[in-house]
């Protein structure tokens, strides 16, 4: 049999058609998040289909097809939901974490932000972040960038005891260093070792920066988009 090349999902259509709200739908839907990373794993991106991962979670095609219209739109949610969760630990870790210092408030902040140590977190890895184009618009983007500096911001807001008060350049400079690390030392496919000394090497530097007075704020004003 010939094989036809399916065409490409837009990013516009690679989404969950709903969340889950009550008890019931939010265990299916995670029951089937699961099973979607036990596929990728086994088998990669292109051999994975829906069908595949309803039958593995044990539900029909037909109910998984009520939140996932297509693999993209699971991966689409399954990101979100990841970085979901990323932003409840940075709450409950870092801005709740009552009479903490700023160095120990810092050091769980980068850990939770480079995802290291952090088992509670979704897996996630450089063959997903190569797909991110299939799933994600400007928008998106925009969107997750305004949330991790809001969080950062929050997080350091926390800190009291800071020797110097962070201006938002330097939280946003920190945050954005931290985060788009992350990113890239998963497409460097960067050793467990080597991710580990950056961030080590990565806390010293910004315990020197959070210690001393923050340059000017060109834009003190400027606040971060709620899109």
């Amino acid at each position: 049999m010939r094989h036809v090349a399916q065409a490409p999902v837009s990013a516009a259509r690679a989404k969950p058609l709903k969340r889950p709200s009550q008890a019931r739908a939010r265990f299916t839907v995670q029951a089937i998040y699961d099973a979607f990373v036990r596929l990728w794993q086994a088998q990669g991106w292109e051999r994975l289909t829906t069908r595949a991962v309803a039958l593995e979670t044990g539900i029909s095609v037909g109910t998984l097809y009520e939140y996932f219209p297509n693999k993209q739109a699971l991966l689409s949610g399954y990101v979100r939901q990841g970085m979901d969760a990323l932003l409840v630990a940075i709450d409950k870790q870092v801005v709740q974490a009552n009479d903490a210092p700023w160095q120990d408030r810092l050091h769980h902040l980068l850990r939770l932000t480079l995802g290291i140590d952090t088992p509670e977190l979704q897996y996630y890895d450089a063959k997903m972040l190569a797909l991110e184009h299939q799933i994600a618009e400007p928008k998106h983007h925009r969107r997750v960038h305004d949330e991790i500096v809001g969080a950062w911001s929050r997080a350091l807001n926390a800190c009291t005891d800071l020797p110097c008060p962070a201006s938002a350049l330097t939280v946003r400079t920190l945050c954005l260093s931290a985060f788009g690390a992350r990113r890239y030392l998963l497409l460097i496919h960067a050793g467990d070792a080597d991710a580990r000394a950056w961030a080590a090497e990565f806390e010293r530097q910004c315990r020197l920066v959070l210690a001393m007075p923050s340059q000017p704020d060109p834009n003190p004003n400027k606040r971060v988009s709620k899109a």
